[in-house]
């Protein structure tokens, strides 16, 4: 299909990482303000097969340099609705890693892309190659698609009014989806589109619960399973809730059970504790425990220091992803934490204890009155000492879970359910009496865990 290309294109190359040594170039990325990806559907206007570049080109780029990246396809066809554009939308971050030397990471205004060295020495000199892959490959899989056209954006000037359209269409379908609660459907909808990445990760999309990626809502499953009832994306009949508070549904465990392979069996929607909502890599932001202060922390791919618990995201994101349950860990979309059901069953914002300030400042709407102010950022706090201080100050919600508010929490005990992993990993090094062990893709299970701070307490001092 791509003899053209000099490059190889197939499902082979999904997941190829290119670390610094390897760049050419960098298109979009944290250092990059605007960039984003949108499919339209038009009436008309399309002229069929055009594919066109505003702004450098890679043969015109510096090598080493990072580049604006938007990704604007328009398409058309008598059977085309409006409800495709997300689900066709998502399918860009698919097959653009599907090109050799060709990373895409994330999706909608937060993607990340890189071109190798190698693949530029190959011949790789124009962006109109992922444009073409893109129309090949899409118009493969959606036979309605009858006209299509790509333009990518690398100018920082003209992306600009084309960024503010993607950001505004992104916020028409996440409003239309805050109508509906979970209560209202039948069916839930799975995304098992990342286990080229995480084999053992299946998204649950509900109408409170957006995919972790931030781009497929209930609405967008529905669209999706409609399009293609054999592709990644599914209904999942709801069945009997076992757990109202913790979100925990018949029809949803059988399909986590037979996706994952047998490898999660129970899953929780609204706790990031016993059975989490599972994590491939794509997510938008962590909620991750701080057992100091028995409260979360949130964080977002875009903030690049660490964080209150002196951890980065990208250190917490290993941590996070791989198709895991890991408890205390759990990764999140934006439009989740707008959801009247995010970390509900946790205790919801009265249990958040830290976030960066863009964040908060745009989660503000969301955020109760009487615990947005108590919130405290990077602004406010730097470590966990300062961080219980301030919420002592504030008098926080979370202060009345300690057992007084002079003792410090030393101890979160997290009681486990049967046959349980708390850990796994390929690799598990052990020191034992000056012994070092390697577990090899080992699971370890327990009956509690306690989480405890590491820090000395300092002695007559209280802490």
């Amino acid at each position: 299909m791509f003899s053209d290309i000099p490059v190889d294109v197939s499902l082979a190359h999904a997941g190829e990482r290119i670390r610094k040594n390897d760049l050419y170039v960098e298109l979009g990325g944290p250092d990059v303000k605007e960039k984003f990806e949108l499919v339209k559907v038009l009436q008309d206007g399309i002229t069929d097969g055009t594919i066109k570049v505003v702004g450098p080109d890679i043969s015109g780029m510096e090598p080493g340099k990072t580049y604006p990246i938007g990704i604007m396809i328009e398409i058309a066809g008598p059977e085309l609705e409006s409800d495709f554009e997300g689900v066709i939308e998502r399918r860009i971050h698919e097959y653009a890693n599907y090109i050799d030397g060709f990373m895409h990471l994330n999706q909608r205004y937060d993607i990340w892309a890189r071109l190798s060295k190698k693949s530029f020495n190959k011949g790789f000199n124009t962006l109109t190659y992922v444009g073409k892959v893109l129309e090949g490959l899409l118009k493969n899989e959606f036979p309605i698609i009858q006209q299509m056209q790509i333009t990518i954006y690398t100018d920082a000037e003209k992306i600009s009014p084309a960024h503010a359209e993607a950001v505004s269409s992104y916020e028409a379908r996440d409003s239309r989806a805050r109508g509906l609660t979970d209560k209202d459907v039948e069916v839930f909808y799975g995304c098992a589109l990342c286990q080229s990445f995480a084999p053992n990760h299946v998204c649950i999309i509900t109408p409170q619960r957006y995919a972790n990626c931030g781009a497929i809502s209930w609405f967008d499953g529905r669209a999706a399973a409609r399009i293609d009832p054999k592709g990644l994306i599914f209904p999942i009949e709801k069945g009997q809730c076992l757990e109202p508070e913790k979100g925990e549904y018949t029809g949803v465990d059988e399909s986590a059970k037979k996706r994952s392979f047998g490898e999660v069996n129970r899953v929780y929607l609204y706790s990031a504790f016993t059975y989490p909502h599972t994590s491939c890599g794509c997510f938008e932001g962590i909620a991750f425990y701080i057992p100091e202060v028995d409260g979360f922390g949130i964080v977002t791919r875009s903030y690049r220091e660490p964080t209150v618990n002196g951890l980065a995201f990208s250190t917490m994101a290993d941590s996070t992803g791989g198709g895991r349950q890991i408890d205390g860990f759990h990764g999140i979309s934006l439009e989740y934490m707008r959801s009247p059901k995010f970390i509900s069953a946790d205790g919801g914002y009265a249990r958040v204890v830290w976030m960066p300030a863009d964040l908060k400042e745009m989660m503000k709407p969301f955020i109760p009155p009487e615990v947005f102010e108590k919130i405290p950022t990077e602004k406010d706090v730097k470590d966990v000492d300062e961080l219980r201080e301030y919420l002592k100050r504030q008098s926080h919600p979370a202060v009345e879970r300690w057992e007084t508010k002079d003792e410090k929490p030393e101890e979160a005990h997290v009681e486990m359910p049967a046959f349980a992993p708390v850990f796994s990993g390929e690799e598990i090094p052990i020191s034992v009496g000056g012994i070092k062990l390697t577990l090899k893709n080992a699971k370890i299970y327990a009956d509690r865990v306690i989480i405890q701070s590491a820090r000395p307490r300092k002695p007559g001092s209280g802490e």
